[in-house]
């Protein structure tokens, strides 16, 4: 079971140089403020792995932190390229970065087979695509019933994964809703996991609803309550997008100078979260509530 901490100890026991570290989500719950602070403990040739790395990734890139990118499409979403990103690839700045490329279904599989403790698990996703031609890790099996031959790849094992939900006890076990991505399958592939939410709430809570408690807390190890700490992505039923985070990026990113600059006042100019949302200010976080939208309660019954 998860033990309950503070963001700066979570990090700091599971995520050590050199590791495999997956930051899960997918548009929505982007651990942001984990990342963070990955950046502030100064973690170095780290093995990045996540479907769709957006600004965090770009942000870990710039930082000096990756040295190995296990991806599928990197971009900010809705605006354009990765800045950062290209420049690693392209000009190995800061840092020379290995790339393992995917598409999104590929990578989750991949999880899905690290997650299962399966060797490779088949699939057709990859059939037309020339990415086999340039990844070892994609290869044409045959079908042991005989009616086609198929691609497989190998099980996804991140060293630590950090995952967030909407609420968690503190045990960690939590329930998520929305848009779940890889978050679940990443939790149950990495050998170490940091769970964050929203809010800490009674495990009476959770037990409430057990359908929708996607992560038991017997996969977790650390339990971080960790409100805001997705944006500028956002937590369904909690906050919305922050598009104009996305936007800005853009034109933070476009110099390694203002990217740096960047990176010193909202990261390491700041302890924690805490100081990051009170930095981005009471009006911008009022902007950003949704509306409300309850679904319709279920009686779960009781068998006693």
């Amino acid at each position: 079971m998860g033990e309950l901490t503070d963001m700066e100890t979570a990090i700091g026991r599971t995520v050590g140089d050199g590791d495999g570290v997956y930051l899960a989500g997918f548009t929505h719950h982007i651990p942001f403020s984990a990342g963070h602070e990955i950046i502030r403990q100064g973690r170095e040739d780290l093995h990045l792995m996540r479907a769709t790395p957006d600004l965090l990734y770009d942000q870990l890139i710039a930082a000096g932190c990756a040295s190995a990118l296990t991806f599928s499409y990197a971009g900010n979403p809705g605006v354009g390229s990765l800045r950062a990103f290209r420049r690693a690839v392209e000009d190995g700045v800061p840092n020379e970065l290995e790339l393992d490329e995917y598409s999104h279904f590929g990578l989750t599989t991949r999880l899905t087979a690290g997650a299962s403790d399966l060797p490779f698990l088949p699939l057709r996703t990859f059939a037309g695509s020339d990415l086999p031609e340039h990844n070892d890790n994609i290869r044409r099996v045959e079908d042991p019933f005989g009616a086609e031959d198929l691609y497989a790849v190998p099980p996804l094992n991140p060293d630590v994964a950090v995952v967030r939900a909407q609420r968690a006890d503190p045990s960690g076990s939590a329930h998520l809703w929305g848009i779940p991505g890889e978050i679940v399958e990443a939790a149950f592939a990495a050998d170490r996991v940091v769970l964050c939410a929203e809010e800490i709430v009674d495990e009476s809570v959770i037990r409430s609803d057990p359908n929708r408690t996607a992560i038991p807390g017997m996969v977790v190890d650390y339990v971080v309550e960790d409100p805001y700490g997705a944006h500028p992505s956002y937590a369904q039923g909690y906050y919305d997008r922050d598009n104009q985070a996305y936007l800005e990026w853009d034109d933070v990113s476009a110099s390694v100078e203002s990217t740096i600059e960047w990176l010193d006042e909202w990261v390491h100019d700041v302890d924690n979260r805490r100081e990051y949302v009170e930095k981005l200010g009471a009006e911008r976080l009022v902007d950003l509530q949704p509306t409300t939208a309850y679904a319709t309660p279920v009686d779960m019954g009781w068998y006693g």
